[in-house]
């Protein structure tokens, strides 16, 4: 008999997963279809990001994906018909679709072994619930090029490692670790016994000049709109802001990314604060 799970996944409507833009996939990317293709995509060592199951199905091989996707880690979203049919391209879904990460997971592990292999103190950028493909994809390009040792994004509400995230990393997800955590705020304080320190962009932060952000570092990037999470933001060490002289307030999460990244990479290079 299969044990009953400690917590029932929340159920939610068709109208909610519309309105959340990690639950949009083109068709074919990444989609795997049918009960037995998902079901070996599992036993088959596949990571699998997110599984979208008819809501109501209880036929025995329905729960032995439940049971393979909560082992996994994936989460598990129980939608309508429609919803099932509005992503399949093959029409022929059996009431389920698994949405596969388009590259591996790395491990925490591994950023500070690339930093260590470089000879260099880490530098680790934490995505936080960015639901933007090509902005997650901007980053770890940006990651790259600055020197950065490591992405972090969260498990829940966040996009994962798509097709179009690939695309718009220009190949930077080759060469950059991409780690995904369950809790941002726990990790960061994990990191912190490891001798981070982390600073968070944010509006109404210090100018980024007047800030040392040497030696180990966490920069903690927030969600398109909202901004690092209040419960994030108070685990950092500092807050940066970038002095802008425009008629608007706000830059493109990727583009503020790089700003902040190069800024950090410029005073790990020795040029110091102005």
């Amino acid at each position: 008999m299969e044990d009953k799970p400690k917590k029932r996944e929340k159920r939610r409507s068709d109208k909610e997963y519309n309105g959340y833009k990690g639950a949009s996939y083109e068709k074919n990317e990444n989609l795997i279809e049918g009960r037995n293709a998902c079901l070996e995509a599992y036993r088959a060592g596949k990571t699998i990001d997110k599984i979208f199951i008819l809501d109501g199905a209880k036929e025995g091989q329905i729960q032995t994906i439940i049971k393979e996707a909560r082992k996994s880690g994936s989460i598990i979203n129980f939608v309508k018909k429609e919803r099932l049919d509005s992503m399949s391209s093959t029409g022929k879904h059996q009431g389920v679709i698994a949405v596969a990460a388009a590259y591996a997971y790395a491990e925490l592990e591994d950023i500070f072994d690339l930093a260590a292999k470089k000879g260099e103190s880490p530098f680790i950028i934490i995505a936080d619930k960015i639901e933007d493909p090509h902005n997650l994809g901007s980053i770890i390009r940006t990651a790259n090029l600055a020197g950065a040792h490591g992405i972090i994004v969260p498990k829940h509400h966040a996009v994962g490692l798509t097709a179009v995230v690939s695309k718009a990393s220009a190949g930077a997800i080759n060469y950059t670790p991409v780690v995904k955590v369950v809790n941002i705020a726990r990790t960061i304080e994990e990191l912190k016994e490891k001798g981070l320190w982390f600073v968070c962009a944010d509006m109404g932060g210090e100018s980024m000049y007047e800030l040392n952000m040497t030696g180990p570092i966490g920069l903690v990037m927030g969600a398109e709109g909202t901004g690092v999470s209040r419960l994030v933001k108070e685990k950092c060490d500092m807050t940066a802001q970038i002095p802008m002289k425009g008629d608007i307030d706000s830059l493109n999460v990727s583009v503020a990314c790089g700003v902040l990244a190069f800024e950090i990479a410029r005073q790990r290079a020795g040029y110091g604060i102005k």
